[in-house]
């Protein structure tokens, strides 16, 4: 971990990157998804997926898009899955010890929430506005971990609402403390400067262009919003939902709490600028594989 610089191209700590090959295809069989634009056909949560394979590999998984699956390449578990998989099971999986099996698809869910949590804090940690809650950050990530290796019953017995508030609630002022010292910066720039509560209904919104640095998206709906050109440095994205946003040529090098996933369901090229944690999806035009 490197406090309080996001000038590196190092990426996030294995764990909080999904390992397909280490997992036991829990996204595959623990979720449930109903048929829609994202999947082709109705699925309960702890019935395998009729594309997994006895290997855990997805026997369509070059193909998920055309054949009507868009939503399994929009998903990112932060690493649950392997986690899950070799850590709190050893290794085990749930067709060698199918008395697990239920167990075990309660128990990701959740881990989810703690890697994604994670996610969050680490990259916290990174910002030089954050040093006045630096030590408070260090604790709840060190905490959140530590939750990370109970056993999957004291996973299922946590109260993982109550844990969530309380990151949300350094997650946030982290997020004043940064977006304050970029409106600080940008102070007497030219132009109006719209602000936006948590939550925000922007959906179809026209902001080709728009300046938006230091903006509070968090929660927003940006659903098929046009964001060609937007200036997004230093924005909170946290919760944003950005399925089907275009953000050809948008800028989002120094925005905070972006996730793959986010930009898995939206649209995008390549000239989009990311943070160097993250990539450009495949499916994304103009980019090479």
């Amino acid at each position: 971990m490197q406090p309080f610089s996001k000038q590196h191209t190092d990426k996030p700590p294995l764990n909080l990157q999904s390992d397909c090959e280490s997992c036991f295809g829990l996204c595959c069989v623990a979720l449930p998804f109903a048929a829609s634009v994202d999947f082709a056909m109705d699925k309960q949560a702890g019935q395998p997926c009729h594309n997994l394979q006895a290997d855990f590999r997805c026997g369509v998984h070059t193909h998920l898009r055309p054949l009507g699956f868009r939503g399994c390449t929009v998903y990112d578990c932060f690493g649950a899955g392997q986690h899950v998989s070799q850590v709190t099971y050893q290794g085990i999986d749930w067709r060698q010890a199918p008395g697990t099996a239920m167990q075990m698809f309660e128990v990701f869910p959740i881990m989810r929430m703690l890697h994604e949590l994670l996610w969050y804090l680490s990259e916290a940690l990174t910002l030089k506005p954050a040093l006045p809650i630096l030590d408070a950050l260090r604790a709840s990530c060190d905490e959140t971990e530590r939750l990370t290796r109970l056993s999957p019953e004291s996973v299922l017995a946590l109260d993982i609402a109550a844990h969530r508030a309380a990151v949300n609630e350094l997650l946030l002022r982290t997020s004043e403390l940064v977006r304050d010292e970029a409106l600080r910066k940008l102070k007497g720039t030219p132009g109006s400067r719209k602000t936006y509560r948590r939550g925000a209904d922007l959906m179809g919104a026209k902001l080709k262009g728009a300046d938006l640095r230091g903006a509070n998206l968090r929660g927003a709906y940006l659903i098929a919003a046009d964001l060609r050109g937007a200036d997004l440095r230093a924005a909170d994205l946290i919760g944003a939902d950005f399925r089907d946003a275009d953000l050809r040529g948008a800028d989002l090098t120094e925005s905070i709490f972006l996730t793959q996933a986010q930009l898995n369901a939206a649209k995008g090229d390549a000239y989009t600028k990311l943070p160097p944690a993250l990539c450009h999806p495949a499916h994304w035009s103009g980019v090479s594989v």
